[in-house]
């Protein structure tokens, strides 16, 4: 792995802001390490960051265009933009005006459900450095990077896959769980070439050939 990539990751101010806020919860976490709840909380926000992961990508970022203006500029640059140029570095990366209120209304969902201050950092502290976790195997996946794993170099030829290929499947970024789960996993070999897969905005248009 060069420097400049990993300097690249982290100096993105996106990322650097999130970064800062998750070593900053995870101080508190760790305060708590020998409190069992701290790390059912921990692991909880793990995976629910993992199975939004997907639920997000495929019901939300790949929605029918809205009619209003101001929602499609919002999802055009969330995901739609991402599609049409899948390696440029200022759409790859979730804006922190997305991801902070996210994970702040989860948190206040958390605190509402436990009353404790202590897990929900803890729980909080799962879902940034998940989103982190996504965030830098996402970056990866795009960028001109061999992943050092067997399974990251898998999740990068099934991400490039869903960008070039076909853009109804392959939805999962760091795991296939949830594509093999709920049927949007295919052997490439089986699945066409999506003439849309470049431009989602015309996924619904009439003209579009199935």
């Amino acid at each position: 792995m060069k420097a400049k990539y990993l300097k690249e990751f982290f100096t993105f101010p996106d990322i650097l802001i999130m970064s800062i806020l998750f070593l900053i919860s995870l101080s508190f976490t760790i305060s708590e390490w020998y409190v069992l709840e701290t790390w059912l909380a921990l692991v909880a926000g793990m995976i629910g960051y993992a199975a939004s992961e997907y639920l997000i990508h495929r019901f939300l970022f790949h929605l029918k265009p809205p009619r209003n203006p101001f929602f499609l500029h919002l999802l055009k640059r969330l995901h739609y933009d991402h599609h049409a140029d899948p390696n440029n570095l200022h759409l790859l990366f979730l804006p922190v005006w997305y991801s902070m209120p996210l994970i702040a209304g989860t948190g206040g969902i958390c605190y509402l459900l436990t009353s404790d201050v202590i897990m929900t950092n803890a729980f909080v502290t799962g879902v940034i450095g998940f989103l982190l976790f996504y965030e830098w195997t996402h970056y990866i996946a795009h960028r001109p990077v061999q992943p050092i794993s067997p399974w990251g170099r898998w999740m990068k030829k099934l991400h490039l896959w869903h960008h070039f290929k076909n853009e109804h499947y392959w939805y999962g970024v760091t795991s296939p769980v949830f594509d093999v789960m709920l049927g949007t996993y295919k052997n490439e070999q089986d699945v066409e070439k999506s003439s849309t897969v470049r431009d989602l905005e015309r996924r619904w248009d009439k003209d579009v050939e199935l």
